[in-house]
């Protein structure tokens, strides 16, 4: 399952000279709300300094993440599939058209990217599927589970 995170804490300024307090959101994977609140406290504590806090844990619907190193945003891509339901549900009715909603988070640089992103990575794919929208999101950063 995927975590929408949302942390405070004061972050150094670029200039180095000042401290501003900053509410950051990232997208964690974990099993329950306490390892998802565990797992980005620990991610992010060598970048934290002063006073922080988690303001928010929440689950969300995405389902995938794609990755894209060379892009430093996050699209959430809502997309739908169409499945039939071959059983007539009654004799000499046609088989009824399902769509589902899909949401998936793609790494890339912009608007374009995440298109041509998700495309590649949905090539090959047999179902029907139709892209609803495709919009920038807040989440600076991802920590998946490592595959071992």
């Amino acid at each position: 399952m995927w975590f929408e995170t949302k942390m405070q804490y004061d972050r150094l300024q670029e200039s180095g000279t000042s401290v501003k307090k900053v509410t950051e959101v990232f997208l964690v994977d974990a099993l329950t709300f306490t390892e998802a609140e565990a797992r980005i406290i620990k991610e992010r504590k060598p970048f934290i300094s002063g006073d922080s806090s988690l303001v928010t844990v929440k689950r969300t619907k995405i389902q995938e993440v794609f990755y894209n190193e060379a892009g430093d945003k996050y699209f959430l891509v809502k997309w739908t599939i169409t499945t039939i339901d071959e059983k007539p549900s009654a004799v000499g009715k046609p088989p009824v058209e399902k769509k589902t909603t899909i949401l998936t988070l793609v790494q890339a640089s912009d608007l374009e990217g995440a298109l041509n992103e998700f495309m590649r990575c949905m090539k090959g794919t047999l179902a029907d599927y139709d892209i609803v929208s495709i919009t920038e999101t807040p989440i600076l950063d991802v920590y998946a589970v490592a595959i071992q």
